[in-house]
């Protein structure tokens, strides 16, 4: 069973940027969309954003639209969330996952083979 493996995280400055990995592991992404969601303390999983197997199409929730971009490398198998201008309400565990349908972008119950997810601090 593949799982996702999330790295890169960490205490950063708030202005400041990041880059989270998502790799594979026990398989590939091989022809699925892939996800990044986060949860901050005390607050449901939220959805990211996402991009397609084949990194044409992306999709963003409006809280970091413009300020973080997902993009991946087929050849390395991963993914990736880069985060700029981070501020501290970006601060969450942030998790990859594999897309099951297309009905189901934006909530995690479109996903499976979460990973146990990378701690993001932005401090102000």
């Amino acid at each position: 069973q593949v799982q996702a493996v999330e790295s890169g995280g960490g205490p950063v400055q708030a202005g400041g940027s990041l880059r989270l990995s998502c790799a594979a592991s026990g398989g590939t992404f091989s022809g699925y969309t892939m996800g990044w969601f986060r949860q901050a303390p005390g607050k449901e999983r939220e959805f990211v954003g996402a991009i397609s197997w084949s990194g044409i199409s992306t999709w963003y929730a409006d809280s970091v639209k413009g300020r973080f971009t997902v993009s991946r490398d087929n050849a390395k198998n991963t993914v990736y969330l880069r985060m700029d201008s981070l501020k501290p309400e970006d601060t969450a565990v942030y998790y990859c996952a594999r897309r099951l349908s297309s009905r189901g972008t934006y909530v995690e119950e479109g996903y499976d083979c979460w990973g146990q997810g990378t701690q993001v601090t932005v401090s102000s």
